[in-house]
């Protein structure tokens, strides 16, 4: 087990696939809310379930009698995700990987998990969020490479003004690219296997989707 890597189940869907069991592999679990759903079928038993628990029937509380949980009012001022992985980072979290993060019923609740994400990178952790058949990488100034079968769909999504953005092993490449705020360039690119993005300034998140192989 890998006691500094998490995942943090929470409440939106989630495809069980080969390569998200191996993203799950030796970590740690805290479930947030109804997340504690995917549990089962992941083969998953999480240390810590947290929330208000107004997602969570009666009937999953009643599966997980073993399951320390830490119940939450429900006017607070975090979501279950937040406080969930608060939970990790308390207990030497560096590695997160955010289970059921994009997509659901909740637009709001998927879009602040990206911006959240983007902020933990800053604070130095390593992030991925993935539903299974979407998984999302904060991009920040620096270079990363990202292991993607070859002719998967991937796109970058700025939070703001990209300067400096190169991608390499893809068939669409850039170099030093400027990428105003709201531009659409970068969306669907193809992935050649492993690609490699450098930014010189800016925030953005890369938004892949593996299991798609329709561009190839």
């Amino acid at each position: 087990m890998n006691k500094q890597a998490f995942v943090i189940l929470m409440g939106g869907a989630l495809t069980p696939t080969d390569r998200l069991a191996g993203h799950l592999k030796g970590a740690r679990v805290i479930a947030a809310d109804g997340g504690m759903r995917h549990a089962k079928a992941l083969g998953l038993t999480p240390e810590l379930w947290v929330g208000d628990f107004d997602s969570a029937p009666q009937a999953l509380i009643d599966e997980w009698p073993d399951i320390l949980r830490e119940p939450y009012p429900a006017a607070k001022n975090e979501t279950d995700g937040e406080i969930a992985t608060a939970e990790a980072l308390a207990r030497g979290a560096k590695r997160l990987v955010f289970a059921g993060a994009l997509g659901g019923e909740r637009s709001d609740h998927a879009f602040m998990h990206l911006l959240y994400a983007a902020k933990l990178a800053e604070d130095g952790l390593d992030v991925l969020l993935t539903s299974g058949e979407e998984e999302a990488y904060p991009l920040l100034p620096g270079t990363r490479n990202i292991d993607l079968p070859k002719g998967s769909l991937f796109s970058i999504l700025g939070l703001d003004t990209l300067s400096g953005l190169s991608i390499e092993g893809a068939r669409y490449p850039l170099k030093d690219f400027h990428l105003p705020f709201g531009s659409s360039r970068t969306i669907s690119n193809v992935a050649e296997g492993t690609v490699r993005f450098t930014l010189s300034s800016g925030r953005a998140i890369v938004l892949a989707r593996p299991q798609d192989l329709s561009g190839a």
